[in-house]
């Protein structure tokens, strides 16, 4: 049991580890003792949670662009050149968009859809083989994507192209973990309910709005980042190793408890 959890040693890529999830997710890693790449579009974003991040351990920060395909190929290329093997990559870099139905433009539907389906497709196809270096069947490399619940149930509000992007990544997750199994790489996503995020942050930056979310929240409260951090963990660990096509709710009961 000593080491069922341990994820000490590895080497990661975060995409969107600048803020939000992602930046909980490369925190605990990096607290772990991971080797941990973290990537954002907005440069200052990015080297001003890598040099918070440095506090804990080893990170180092990338731009990048995951809204095309380029852009995708030229982080993967960036990557490789630094590390010969990669055990885990963590597909978080995403994007939103809101409107009504009959206004919802097209811009805000294409933007969505290439930056949360095409960007962790492209990624991971260009990491291959540093994740295939990383890989073994005692020990597989990790491909975890961030979903969202908004892709398993009808969201309440109008993002369309969003909730139609994630339910695309949780089906992207299945098929990629069918063809990398028999290569002992393992796919999986984690399906985020309500936590603290700059999509978010117009419901939880006001007390009546925070309320009204937690109130639709089984568990009654927001997510915390112990608790992506240690699904997360989890997932990149000896721990869950034999699991693979896996789409988990992290959500406090919104999906499970309908």
């Amino acid at each position: 049991m000593t080491d069922l959890f341990d994820v000490s040693g590895k080497t990661a890529l975060v995409t969107g580890g600048s803020r939000g999830i992602g930046l909980m997710i490369a925190r605990g890693l990096i607290q772990s003792g991971v080797r941990v790449i973290v990537s954002s579009r907005k440069v200052g974003d990015l080297e001003a949670a890598a040099d918070e991040l440095k506090q804990h351990g080893e990170c180092e920060a990338v731009p990048s662009d995951l809204s095309t395909p380029e852009g995708a190929h030229a982080l993967a290329e960036e990557v490789k050149s630094r590390v010969e093997r990669l055990d885990i990559l963590v597909n978080n870099a995403g994007a939103t968009w809101g409107a009504p139905l009959e206004e919802f433009p097209a811009s805000g539907w294409d933007r969505v859809m290439h930056t949360n389906v095409e960007g962790p497709f492209h990624l991971t196809v260009g990491l291959l083989p540093a994740l295939r270096a990383a890989a073994s069947a005692e020990d597989p490399a990790r491909v975890i994507n961030i979903g969202s619940v908004d892709g398993i149930r009808t969201p309440s509000v109008e993002n369309y192209s969003y909730s139609a992007s994630k339910a695309g990544v949780h089906m992207l997750t299945r098929h990629l973990a069918k063809r990398l199994a028999s290569e002992h790489i393992t796919v999986n996503a984690i399906a985020p309910g309500p936590f603290e995020s700059k999509m978010m942050a117009h419901l939880l930056d006001s007390e009546d709005t925070r309320a009204m979310v937690e109130q639709q929240v089984p568990l009654g409260r927001i997510g915390r980042p112990d608790d992506i951090v240690g699904l997360t963990t989890f997932l990149a660990s000896r721990a869950g190793s034999y699991m693979t096509g896996t789409v988990i709710p992290l959500d406090g009961g919104i999906t499970g408890c309908d």
